[in-house]
């Protein structure tokens, strides 16, 4: 341990690692734009790989990757680039953190962002504190945490050999999504809602993410991974927590990690009866693939959470690639009175609140509406409360951000990660069968016969580009 937490103070310095990859490339150099232009960060931005570069090439390659995010004339864009510096080392070699040291000069609070391999996080974060570049940092590192928990036990055992936990960020993408923060806030905000969130109201839930394209160029990275572990461990358990966990209380910043703390150790551990795993057709054909490989494409699961507000309630989440769309939702499916007045024939899923995450956001109500006639009989439609296109800050911006300034409530923490661990705990790997589904398809049939008794899949539809004007009365 190096010493306390400057969870009160900016960090003065940015530090990331793995300058030179596709991760800065893709998401650090534009977020790095965002906080400059919109949040004045001015302060020394080190970028630290092996790759045999200069400065000059560190700037190219950002200014390459603004130039591939539209930013190219962007006014913040001299400014970022009188901000960066770059040193070129080994990890392994302890000159290179000397040199680190060196260049800090007389930043004392400097966050350390680790976009490289896991496998390097205990050595770098050792090597920092060796080097005493350490002290009063913060850490900010990416997933996965651990491959599964006992591993996870072990790296949080390794950082905290050179960090205290309340300097370690461990960043979800997911939580530093617009959508997903909007989903809480709609939560929150509105007081008609929490008196109907909890069992005596809500039939079931379905969290559903889609990709309508495979693996790509990642198949040894994915088939050492699979959906479990890339996006139903994390992402998928963050956003089941932001939608179903009590409200915080008190005004402490870790009030909202609480609460999120406390729902996903209240999740019970999904047993395999309850999960499907799907592969699509031609999986095993993309390069880096294992020959005969049983990694998941697909994956769904039931589960519940056992707690007074949620108990009995099933819970539905699925995630695949070579789905029809790309899409994430969530589907909040509540109860019909116990008698139908009407004498109609209703959809269970009838009434119901969805949540669209993305790539567009949108919020819709499920509505029973009368036809026109004599006859009291009616016909499901959805309110589009509102809709909104896919141009939201940056994730990594706000993460970023928050990390700078110590706001730990859109990260990790030790107790959260071990029980997202805990809840897939006996469902890692081939403990189940493996079925293959047609590329294009919704995934394998065995997921339909998971669900089935209890409701049936909502399947998300394409992205809405009309807008952000709200709409009504829209058919289902």
């Amino acid at each position: 341990m190096t010493g306390p937490s400057t969870t009160a103070t900016h960090s003065d310095a940015l530090v990331f690692f793995g300058a030179t990859g596709d991760l800065a490339y893709e998401q650090i150099f534009p977020s790095l734009l965002g906080l400059v232009r919109d949040d004045g960060l001015d302060v020394p931005i080190i970028g630290v790989a092996k790759s045999g570069w200069g400065l000059d090439q560190l700037k190219d390659r950002a200014k390459e990757s603004l130039a591939q995010h539209g930013a190219a004339d962007d006014p913040a864009v001299p400014k970022l680039m009188s901000l960066l510096h770059y040193i070129d080392g080994d990890y392994a070699d302890p000159a290179t953190f000397e040199r680190l040291h060196d260049e800090l000069g007389e930043a004392k609070r400097p966050l350390h962002y680790l976009a490289v391999p896991p496998s390097l996080f205990g050595t770098v974060a050792e090597a920092l504190a060796t080097a005493g570049a350490a002290r009063e940092a913060r850490l900010v590192i990416e997933k996965p945490f651990g491959h599964d928990r006992a591993s996870a036990k072990a790296l949080n055992t390794m950082l905290r050999k050179s960090f205290p936990e309340e300097s370690i960020f461990r960043i979800d993408h997911f939580l530093g999504k617009e959508p997903v923060q909007n989903l809480l806030y709609t939560r929150f905000a509105n007081p008609m809602f929490e008196p109907i969130w909890n069992r005596q109201h809500v039939r079931c839930i379905q969290i559903t993410l889609a990709e309508d394209f495979g693996v790509r160029d990642r198949g040894a990275f994915y088939d050492a991974t699979g959906a479990n572990r890339d996006v139903l461990q994390n992402h998928l358990l963050q956003v089941l927590a932001h939608l179903v966990m009590d409200p915080p209380t008190g005004e402490e910043r870790d009030a909202m990690r609480d609460q999120r703390a406390n729902l996903l150790k209240a999740v019970q551990p999904i047993v395999p009866s309850h999960v499907v795993r799907g592969q699509y057709a031609g999986y095993r054909d993309v390069p880096g693939v294992r020959h005969g490989s049983t990694v998941e494409t697909y994956i769904a699961v039931k589960l519940f959470i056992e707690s007074w507000r949620w108990e009995g309630v099933p819970i539905y989440i699925r995630a695949g690639k070579s789905l029809p769309v790309t899409a994430t939702e969530v589907s909040v499916e509540f109860k019909r009175p116990p008698r139908e007045i009407l004498d109609e024939l209703v959809p269970a899923g009838s009434a119901h609140m969805r949540f669209r995450l993305g790539p567009d956001m949108a919020i819709g109500m499920g509505l029973r509406i009368k036809q026109p006639g004599d006859r009291m009989v009616g016909h499901d439609r959805e309110l589009i409360l509102t809709t909104q296109p896919a141009t939201f800050r940056p994730p990594y911006q706000r993460l970023l951000g928050d990390a700078m300034q110590g706001n730990g409530e859109l990260f990790g923490r030790e107790d959260i990660v071990d029980a997202q661990w805990r809840i897939v705990e006996d469902i890692l790997d081939d403990v189940t069968p493996l079925y293959t589904y047609a590329p294009g398809s919704w995934g394998p049939d065995e997921a339909n016969q998971l669900i089935a008794g209890d409701a049936s899949w909502q399947d998300p539809g394409e992205a809405q580009t009309s807008g952000n004007q709200p709409t009504s009365a829209l058919p289902l």
